[in-house]
């Protein structure tokens, strides 16, 4: 069963950056479009940014905009969700997930995901 790995959570302090690596084993990323979705702790799965396949046009959440950036590295079949200037609201676990076809934010039209990875924003 094809499946996203997802990985970089971790326990950092407000103001701090870390970076989220999603590779998978049996995609080649660069033709899907790829999202991060993150889900606070009590609260229903959100979405964070995405990117169309090939890369050409990325979304982000007003909550996020400027301070996270997701970029492909197509060489390693990777994408990335660099995150600056982390907030304690930021908190959560955050998933990778991909999907063909038409671009789209809602994550039922996500059919590939990644297990999760925590990320704890936290003096």
């Amino acid at each position: 069963q094809t499946q996203l790995v997802d990985s970089g959570g971790g326990l950092v302090q407000p103001g701090g950056s870390l970076r989220l690596s999603c590779t998978a084993s049996d995609l080649t990323l660069e033709n899907y479009f790829v999202g991060w979705f993150r889900q606070p702790p009590g609260k229903e799965r959100e979405l964070v940014s995405c990117s169309k396949s090939g890369g050409r046009d990325t979304y982000y959440d007003e909550a996020v905009k400027g301070r996270f950036t997701l970029s492909r590295d197509n060489a390693k079949n990777t994408v990335y969700l660099q995150m600056d200037s982390l907030k304690p609201e930021d908190t959560g676990i955050y998933y990778c997930a991909a999907g063909w076809g038409t671009w789209t934010f809602r994550a039922g039209d996500y059919p590939y995901w990644g297990q999760g990875t925590q990320v704890t924003v936290s003096s």
